[in-house]
């Protein structure tokens, strides 16, 4: 695909929905069927299980950045006309992946008795069992490693409507798989095997669509120490936001189990499991702009400063109303979905992770173009200063707190790391006027209309408040937030033909 085609405003749009679209036909599925494993698994084996989706998500991205490298890389030459070396950069990316998929199963069979044995709170009766499943994880990471340097191909050729083909099934698969499973067995063995098998089979289709989109893959397959320094290089710095960024992500629900119950990890966990969701948003769009950062980055950086405003202004418009809406109905939605018993342990912690992820969503766009314009650096340092004050704060506020205090100290970090990648980006990216101070003059607002919807008692209050305050944003975002450009758009698309 040509540099044109690359960064087309048309072509990026479809693609981005098509993304969305694929990350999000699993969450509909995720609602039905995450009430159904907390009864047929219980309480203590699906926090187990939530915890073990993370040690698999946490290990997958330890892959020395070669995933997104593969993706700026392949863009690159796609966009430059040299697809004789796409053949080179891919095999030796893989191989690498391959490798290093092979390290970290090793590394999580190594911890996994001490995962099960002594930092998590597990009972003694289900320790053997929660064992072996994570040593079934251990032997898919090469497998799960290497699918998304293949992805990452895909990916950079703007080729998301067959990346989604295999996304959305194997999405599905995520909560069907072990759904099926709990009608016969609520052995955690099982319910990891299979989605252990369903991971080779996505592993296989994304394989197979690489070799077709790219048929010079299947007439020379050649490693080269050059393209692999190029990988290793570029991807370095990504590897410290890889294994750092997961970490303080993920590393409440490890203290959370090590310091109050298995229990608590599910009153936690799925809420943010739910919330969480909201990132397939900024997740479609940004799969979509990374290639487009890198590939205008050398050559018209205009383009990419207008790219980085748009994605912020979009990401605000469409993921704020969404946000109210949890935050205001939080208690509700609980209590319909898994009950009472979540619904009194789990709404406050729900109100705070989805402003986090809200504050969140806005510093996906930075990210993305710091990467983008090869200033992973950046990026990594920032994770390494902010990783010891996370922690101290994380461990002090959940002996005290409980899990609200934990969910106020992911809020925290989340917002000091927005702030900071935005002004990095500002740095690396000059774009006129202070994005920053445009868009924290957005976000305040917001926020604070956050804080409103949280204390609110009554569903009649918590509706009326919502549609005014729907209506009001709607307005506000139609004056002040969309260019004159993006409005005429807009009613373009809206007026009859």
């Amino acid at each position: 695909m040509s540099f044109s085609k690359l960064t087309n405003s048309r072509v990026l749009a479809r693609n981005a929905i098509v993304n969305f679209l694929g990350s999000g036909a699993p969450l509909i599925v995720a609602l039905v069927a995450i009430p159904l494993l907390v009864k047929g698994l219980g309480t203590e084996r699906f926090g187990i299980l939530t915890v073990s989706w993370v040690v698999i998500g946490y290990l997958s991205l330890f892959d020395l950045g070669l995933g997104r490298a593969l993706t700026k890389l392949v863009a690159e030459r796609l966009g430059t006309q040299q697809q004789d070396e796409i053949p080179a950069i891919t095999w030796t990316g893989l191989f690498l992946m391959m490798l290093l998929g092979i390290v970290g199963a090793l590394v999580l069979a190594a911890l996994s008795p001490w995962l099960t044995g002594n930092l998590l709170k597990i009972p003694p009766a289900l320790q053997e069992e929660s064992l072996r499943a994570f040593y079934l994880l251990a032997l898919s990471l090469p497998v799960v490693i290497s699918t998304a340097g293949l992805r990452g191909i895909l990916e950079a050729n703007q080729s998301f409507g067959l990346v989604n083909a295999i996304r959305i099934p194997m999405g599905v698969f995520t909560y069907l798989g072990p759904l099926a499973v709990v009608v016969f067995s609520r052995s955690l063995v099982a319910v990891v095997a299979v989605l252990v098998a369903g991971r080779v089979i996505a592993w296989l289709a994304h394989l197979i669509l690489c070799l077709r989109v790219f048929p010079s893959l299947r007439r020379r397959f050649v490693l080269h120490r050059e393209y692999a320094l190029d990988l290793v290089r570029f991807g370095g710095w990504m590897t410290i936001s890889n294994i750092v960024s997961p970490f303080m992500t993920y590393v409440d629900r490890f203290i959370v189990g090590a310091l109050i119950s298995m229990s608590a990890v599910a009153y936690y966990s799925t809420p943010y499991e739910m919330v969480t969701k909201i990132w397939i948003i900024p997740s479609a769009l940004m799969g979509v702009l990374f290639p487009a950062f890198a590939t205008t980055f050398v050559s018209d950086r205009g383009r990419t400063s207008q790219l980085f405003e748009q994605g912020v202004r979009l990401i605000f418009l469409v993921t704020f109303p969404v946000t109210l809406v949890v935050v205001t109905l939080a208690h509700e939605a609980l209590y319909l979905w898994l009950g009472s018993e979540f619904a009194v342990n789990s709404t406050r912690v729900l109100q705070w992770l989805a402003a986090g992820v809200f504050i969140n969503c806005l510093a996906q766009v930075p990210f993305a173009v710091l990467q983008g314009v090869g200033r992973p650096d950046l990026v990594g340092k920032l994770h390494l200063l902010e990783l010891p004050a996370y922690g101290v704060l994380l461990w002090a506020v959940a002996r005290t707190f409980g899990l609200e205090g934990v969910a106020i100290a992911w809020v925290v970090r989340m917002a000091a790391d927005t702030v900071l990648l935005f002004l990095l980006a500002e740095r690396s990216l000059p774009t006129g006027s202070s994005l920053v101070r445009r868009t924290g003059m957005m976000t305040a607002p917001a926020l604070l209309a956050l804080a409103g919807a949280a204390v609110l008692s009554g569903l009649g209050l918590k509706v009326a408040f919502l549609t005014g305050s729907l209506v009001g944003f709607g307005l506000l975002a139609w004056r002040y937030i969309l260019a004159p450009n993006e409005r005429a758009l807009v009613q373009r698309a809206v007026s009859p033909a």
